[in-house]
């Protein structure tokens, strides 16, 4: 556990449907008007970063999406310390066309363009676009290429570069970033943990018990060590947060008897061969639920359901098993959004600060 305060993000509608695959209502809106009042919003009330989603084609309901680079840069022009994470794509993206992009943002930007690479599960998003489909394994190994071309480009001088995936010779990119963009990843197979405790600044994960994400910091922590990098720790809930805990529960059981069962269930045919594909059969998706499907990154498992003090109470113990960061879905998300920042994040705040004195007190 670390003495730092928890960062919090939170999931950015830039993709229709918002962030349930249900036909209970949803005041939200994929419009950049809304969320550029979003993301101030946010800034406001104590989020630090924003997640963008990238998605090109029809899925879970996202039937109109916009571009998740070009949102982000929409965001970031609008705030002033909001830190925006833009989703891509390796094999939708060279990486040195996003190297340059990248660090013409931090420039611009004061530093606040940040990455999160998506290794892929949306098979038909790489096939219909006349895309390479890779199988499990080698979407890891391109990723991880990707990565590190995006490194030496910001950081080497006449950097080259063979892999299998991806090439370089002497290039030199001018001007290089002062700060080099935080690259997130997700995933929980065997080959995702290993990527992040070799290369990425953050690692996702999905919704989960506290047992469930201490098990995986433990995992990535161990193999980071040994590799002699750090990584930090983000972890994907939905809040609930409502005068009482009955009234919060019934949100979600509401969420669930309402889900569209269709789109679910494509949904859950579509993710869950992530899992099926690895060697050892571990993945995102891979025990899920249609319960937990509907929040498509097993955001309810986390459990932040309740009043403004459980929801805090239950975040200070996930703080406890290793999280640097909450990524966090919400129904109506403006409006949930501002009342999560003025009424959890302070609880949170205080509940660190008893936490830190009793770490002083402890002999």
């Amino acid at each position: 556990m670390t003495s730092a305060p928890l960062h919090f993000a939170y999931w950015v509608p830039n993709v229709s449907g918002g962030l349930v695959v249900s036909n209970i209502e949803q005041r939200t809106s994929h419009s950049p008007a809304y969320n550029i009042d979003l993301a101030r919003t946010a800034e406001q009330v104590g989020f630090d970063y924003a997640l963008t989603q990238v998605r090109y084609l029809a899925s879970y309901g996202a039937d109109a999406q916009h571009e998740s680079v070009s949102f982000s840069l929409a965001l970031l022009a609008a705030t002033e310390r909001l830190k925006v994470i833009a989703a891509v794509h390796p094999g939708q993206w060279p990486p040195h066309v996003l190297a340059k992009l990248a660090a013409t943002a931090q420039e611009t930007t004061n530093g606040r363009f940040c990455l999160n690479v998506v290794s892929g599960w949306f098979k038909r998003e790489y096939t219909d676009l006349g895309l390479d489909w890779l199988d499990h394994e080698e979407r890891y190994r391109r990723s991880e290429e990707f990565i590190e071309v995006l490194r030496g480009l910001w950081d080497e001088d006449g950097f080259t570069y063979r892999g299998d995936f991806y090439r370089t010779r002497d290039v030199t990119f001018r001007p290089q970033p002062k700060v080099a963009p935080e690259v997130f990843q997700g995933g929980n197979s065997t080959s995702a943990r290993a990527m992040a405790a070799r290369l990425s600044d953050w690692y996702f994960m999905n919704g989960n018990t506290v047992d469930g994400v201490r098990e995986q910091v433990l995992d990535v922590g161990a193999q980071a060590e040994r590799n002699g990098h750090r990584v930090r720790y983000g972890l994907n809930g939905f809040a609930v947060v409502r005068d009482t805990e009955a009234e919060a529960t019934a949100v979600v059981e509401e969420i669930i008897a309402k889900a569209d069962v269709d789109k679910v269930n494509d949904f859950g045919a579509a993710v869950q061969q992530a899992g099926q594909a690895t060697f050892d059969r571990k993945g995102m998706w891979a025990d899920s639920e249609f319960k937990d499907l509907v929040q498509y990154n097993d955001g309810f498992r986390t459990g932040l359901i309740g009043t403004p003090e459980q929801v805090a109470r239950r975040i200070i113990e996930y703080k406890k098993a290793g999280v640097d960061l909450l990524l966090l879905g919400f129904l109506h998300i403006r409006e949930e959004v501002e009342r999560f920042g003025r009424e959890v994040i302070p609880l949170v705040r205080e509940l660190e600060a008893d936490l830190d004195r009793q770490l002083v007190a402890t002999p």
